[in-house]
């Protein structure tokens, strides 16, 4: 909702300091128009499904952008579809109005042939939000509506047995969380009365919880252009996982160019104009390793190091890995529980494949087997360890959803 910061007027400015966001380390996002369309993809399919769709969001920022997707994708345009608005996210609507006329062209736009917001006329419809209304619209049989809520907003209403259907979607935060993460810490941030009420209606399939991502930084590639296009003598990165922000501080283009800088809260930081410069450490961030070719496989040996990394144990969450070439470079990336469901992970396993489902220590979706570094883990019955041994799988025994992995014990 605001102009993207203009480059050209600032090329070359040489500044002393540059202060940068780097919350996506050099991870590269998929493009912003791509990320849209898959998430208005998510909410078609679940509306196709008669599920209403409840989005809790921050009061500013997010929610705008949400509501102005909603309004103009292809998805929704002319549907006979209800757009919900609460509490301090409609404060805020009321407050975007305001400044109408200093918000983007293409906003502006937007707002000559329809309202921005709070439009009964042409479909979708937006409304402020009356939760008993909403709700007994749903509870009728309706059409399935969506719902911009707080984010703080009380979950009870929805969880009741005659509240309908709905597909909770919400935000990721890449370098914090991975999806799985931030379902859990979602359920967590419930009352206990309300999170137990939430994990019926999972496990019944009332409900069913997604998450989404809407880049809201420079990613990796993006970072390192504004850098080449300033040309600061100190970079200092902030507002990030400490190993995003190393990766960001390795990186070996802005190494040899600039002094980089990711501080300590609360340890004062002193940046010396000058031409010269003792660059510090940088931390490690690569590892050598050892490959080896058989007859029927190719394994690559890893040194234990590695696992200290607080990285390690989303990339092996489930013991596989998706592998691509990228250029001349071979790039291996962690499977997730989430993708691999999302894949048919609930698929029948043939009988003589040696992984967990089929493993004699499987039980409960978690390994048993103390000879396993996956001992205690939650696992995927397609995951596999040195040490499998041949048991037998029950059908009580197989992932159903990703609602059961995260179900707490």
């Amino acid at each position: 909702m605001v102009d993207g910061f203009p480059l050209d007027e600032v090329r070359g400015l040489k500044p002393d300091v540059l202060i940068v966001e780097g919350s996506y380390g050099t991870a590269r996002q998929p493009h912003r128009r791509q990320q849209e369309n898959q998430l208005a993809e998510r909410i078609d399919q679940a509306i196709a499904s008669r599920y209403s769709i409840l989005m809790p969001v921050p009061p500013l920022g997010l929610g705008q952008e949400l509501l102005m997707l909603l309004r103009s994708h292809h998805h929704f345009t002319g549907r006979e579809i209800d757009i919900w608005v609460s509490g301090t996210v409609a404060q805020a609507c009321d407050a975007y109005l305001d400044i109408l006329p200093h918000l983007p062209s293409s906003v502006q736009n937007f707002a000559r042939h329809q309202p921005l917001f709070w439009d009964e006329r042409i479909r979708p419809r937006m409304r402020r939000w009356s939760s008993s209304q909403a709700l007994q619209s749903v509870r009728d049989g309706a059409a399935p509506c969506i719902m911009l809520v707080d984010e703080t907003v009380d979950l009870t209403p929805y969880t009741a047995d005659d509240a309908g259907n709905w597909a909770i979607l919400i935000p990721e935060h890449p370098g914090y969380s991975t999806p799985s993460n931030a379902i859990q810490q979602f359920l967590q941030g419930q009352a206990p009365d309300t999170a137990q009420k939430l994990q019926a209606a999972l496990r019944q399939g009332r409900i069913k919880i997604q998450t989404y991502l809407l880049s809201e930084h420079c990613d990796g590639p993006g970072t390192t252009q504004l850098i080449h296009n300033l040309r600061p003598q100190h970079v200092v990165f902030v507002h990030g996982s400490p190993t995003y922000l190393a990766d960001l501080t390795g990186l070996d283009e802005l190494n040899h160019r600039y002094q980089l800088h990711s501080p300590s809260l609360g340890i004062p930081l002193e940046l010396p104009i000058g031409e010269t410069f003792l660059q510090p450490a940088v931390p490690e961030t690569t590892y050598e390793g050892e490959l080896t070719e058989l007859e029927t496989a190719v394994t690559i040996t890893l040194p234990h190091a590695l696992i200290s990394d607080p990285r390690w144990q989303n990339f092996a969450d489930t013991g596989l890995v998706d592998v691509r070439w990228q250029g001349e470079e071979l790039v291996l990336r962690g499977i997730s529980q989430r993708e691999l469901l999302s894949q048919g992970g609930d698929r029948p396993l043939p009988s003589d494949l040696e992984c967990c489902g089929n493993c004699y220590h499987y039980r409960g979706r978690r390994c048993w087997n103390q000879k396993s570094p996956l001992f205690g883990f939650k696992v995927t019955t397609e995951g596999y360890c040195p040490v499998f041994e041949w048991g037998m799988l029950s059908p009580d025994r197989e992932i159903a959803s990703l609602e059961e992995l995260d179900e707490p014990n």
